[in-house]
């Protein structure tokens, strides 16, 4: 079978057994087409992946790491490779596994920057609500920080999923898994500003009527729009750090951790599978750790 045949099947196989989204699925298949260039155009080789062996892999790793990728990037490229030859076994495609033994870089895990309450106040505050977009604006910022949600699942909130008198929102996360989610109540208010005296004006385009936040045209914000706001009110106010939306979904972990929050609690609220991606959270400074210390170890009472 040729290349493109695997990848198509890889492809279907992410979409319809996995559930991955379509930016999880396109990573993988542009790190699969990063292996495919490698094989014909750098190594000019005729090999088809059910050819492929474990030197053919660790040679391009080696290319990989000559252009300069971080070793973040070859670490999950490697994930991708090792998850298309393990659906390769899956589908009885081929009898052994090239990159069984293929090893990922070391990396240590870099902490996002996080916002202090002075931090996100400021942000909020540098917010033109003299403007209808303002009103939005804050409103998303509200929600981000007061539910801990991803920039995807901010931008697909439907209004059908917020649930006003109980104080929770829906969310769709990863792998197409539902949650629900507190809502805080300076949230929920900003929200109804928003929705009643601003987007209640809006003529919003067939198809869009359910998503909570639009553009002027009226259509659902963009990914893109959202970290673009949040990078102009960083500046606005020079915070001197580099923040993105992913930036209050760290905050408001971390922020609940401080506050004594259980750590299961907080993944379940995150939406992760496992409570090691959650505990990523937790680096929390040097004074807390000891003031915990000091309160709650029985020999300092």
């Amino acid at each position: 079978m040729s290349w493109h045949s695997h990848i198509s099947g890889f492809k279907a196989y992410l979409k319809l057994e996995r559930s991955l989204s379509d930016n999880s699925i396109e990573g993988y298949i542009r790190d699969i087409g990063k292996l495919d260039q490698f094989i014909h155009e750098i190594e000019d080789k005729k090999t088809a992946p059910d050819q492929i062996q474990l030197e053919d892999l660790q040679a391009f790793i080696r290319w990989i790491n000559e252009m300069g990728l971080s070793a973040s990037s070859q670490a999950r490229i490697i994930s991708g490779i090792k998850a298309f030859y393990k659906f390769l076994i899956m589908e009885d495609l081929i009898k052994d596994d090239p990159s069984e033994l293929l090893e990922s870089p070391k990396i240590g895990r870099k902490l996002p920057d996080t916002l202090t309450i002075d931090d996100i106040d400021r942000l909020m505050e540098a917010i033109d609500r003299s403007k209808p977009e303002g009103e939005r604006n804050l409103a998303m910022l509200e929600t981000l920080y007061s539910c801990g949600l991803r920039v995807s699942e901010l931008v697909n909130l439907e209004m059908s999923e917020v649930f006003w008198e109980e104080g929770f929102v829906r969310v769709i996360g990863k792998g197409n898994k539902e949650r629900l989610v507190p809502i805080g109540g300076k949230a929920i208010k900003q929200l109804k500003i928003y929705i009643e005296e601003i987007r209640v004006h809006q003529k919003i385009q067939p198809g869009f009527e359910n998503y909570v936040f639009l553009n002027r045209r009226g259509k659902n914000l963009t990914r893109v729009m959202i970290f673009t706001i949040i990078k102009q009110l960083a500046e606005k106010i020079a915070l001197g750090k580099n923040i993105s939306p992913h930036t209050f979904r760290h905050s408001f972990a971390t922020h609940l951790i401080e506050g004594g929050a259980d750590l299961r609690a907080v993944q379940e609220m995150l939406g992760h599978e496992s409570i090691t991606t959650t505990e990523i959270y937790t680096h929390l400074d040097r004074s807390y750790l000891k003031q915990m210390i000091m309160d709650h170890h029985p020999w300092n009472k």
